[in-house]
């Protein structure tokens, strides 16, 4: 009931603006995830192994910061609708190169350019948002926000359900440049940021970046040391999941994609139950308690010995990694310097994914490394080896980390 009197509460421009962000982030999560469900066929057609084809994905995540400065610099100058508008352009763009890719070493550059969009995208979205929603709505609809990303990967399970097997990986590629379109909603209904239009009015935007540099490199510091143990366990817990379903299960298209709509499902539950929780709860102890359900999950997540388990397992660890991930844009914009709202959250979460970027490589030469008893790759002990360890790391950093829940920007 709470939810919905805050969702009742928001006016006409607050709702179209934070539509347009859920959108923009889903997008681009639903543009990264396609690549996720074809690393075998397309390792397969470029005559590449998956540990090598995954290096697309690596590429990606590392040039996320790229653009996640380059973008939130703009967003911070310029304002964050026109910034944001030229990302999802961009991005979409890349997506559609990539169907056209005539050889691996052109799939890898637009891949990365591809992260320079992706990267740019969450710290403008999040900002805008956050900086436009009440205060006392943050927690939930910063739970729904962050969650774009779990329904982008609901909507790249169904995409690859429909389209792949009529027009192969190439095909997936085609649909992920439609985000493009989104543009024309955020031009004709999204306005400016009112916090950004307020202090563009009274302030020097270069002197106010070198005077945050100086007083709080510190704190930047701890945000990405936080954001790579978020991002590893987020990626730690998807990216070679389907490859796990895949290749150790052996499930085939419609089990995959039906365990990835489950689990997507779970991730959105999570995601807006956590992030409106934690508005009472607070956000590092809400974090605290979700990564140590996770532990607990890990046996029923990987080691299930049926489908329905299996499939049960993924959508409760999904609920509580998600969960975790749903604190993120309010707890990092409460935690940022209003002069650079627009750079510094997505560009400590972008550095965070740099650092984790290599994730699904170590997953798969952990799996290499384990085996089964037939000889083939453990993807199973190696995921879930990874996530205990991430698991525990995120904890530690919650706990010794600051939180200014409630901050009036």
């Amino acid at each position: 009931m709470e939810a919905i009197r805050l969702f009742k509460s928001l006016d006409r421009n607050q709702r179209n603006t934070f539509v347009a962000c859920f959108l923009g982030w889903a997008l681009d999560a639903f543009d990264f995830f396609l690549l996720t469900f074809v690393i075998v066929p397309m390792a397969h057609d470029f005559g590449t192994s998956i540990a090598d084809l995954s290096y697309a994905i690596t590429l990606t995540l590392a040039m996320r910061p790229v653009g996640a400065f380059i973008f939130g610099l703009l967003g911070d100058r310029f304002g964050r609708c026109i910034p944001l508008m030229i990302d999802i352009i961009f991005y979409s763009l890349m997506e559609l190169l990539t169907a056209f890719s005539p050889n691996y070493t052109t799939l890898l550059i637009f891949r990365a350019l591809y992260g320079i969009g992706m990267g740019g995208e969450w710290g403008l979205g999040a900002s805008l948002a956050m900086e436009t929603l009440p205060t006392e709505a943050r927690g939930l609809f910063s739970g729904i926000l962050q969650q774009g990303y779990a329904f982008g990967y609901l909507l790249a399970a169904v995409v690859y359900w429909v389209v792949f097997p009529f027009f192969g990986w190439r095909g997936l590629f085609v649909a992920g440049a439609l985000p493009a379109f989104l543009v024309l909603y955020i031009r004709a209904r999204v306005p400016e940021s009112p916090v950004w239009l307020r202090r563009e009015a009274r302030t020097n935007f270069w002197s106010d970046v070198l005077i945050v540099i100086k007083r709080h490199w510190a704190l930047f510091l701890y945000v990405v040391l936080l954001m790579t143990a978020f991002n590893a366990m987020s990626h730690g817990t998807q990216d070679m999941y389907q490859t796990f379903l895949g290749e150790q299960r052996h499930y085939g298209v419609t089990q995959k994609a039906a365990t990835g709509i489950i689990y997507a499902f779970g991730a959105i539950c999570g995601g807006t139950v956590v992030g409106h929780l934690s508005q009472n709860w607070g956000r590092r102890r809400s974090i605290i308690l979700t990564a140590a359900f996770g532990i607990v999950l890990i046996p029923l997540w990987m080691f299930s010995p049926g489908f329905a388990l299996l499939v049960i397992g993924g959508f409760a660890m999904q609920f509580m990694v998600q969960g975790a991930w749903g604190i993120v844009p309010v707890h990092l914009n409460e935690l940022s310097p209003s002069a650079v709202r627009g750079t510094f959250p997505g560009f400590a979460y972008q550095l965070g994914n740099l650092f984790a970027a290599n994730t699904a490589v170590v997953e798969a030469q952990l799996a290499n490394h384990f085996r089964d008893a037939s000889g083939h790759p453990d993807y199973a002990k190696a995921l879930a080896l990874f996530a205990f360890v991430i698991f525990l790391i995120l904890m530690l950093l919650a706990a010794i980390g600051p939180e200014e829940r409630g901050k009036e920007f």
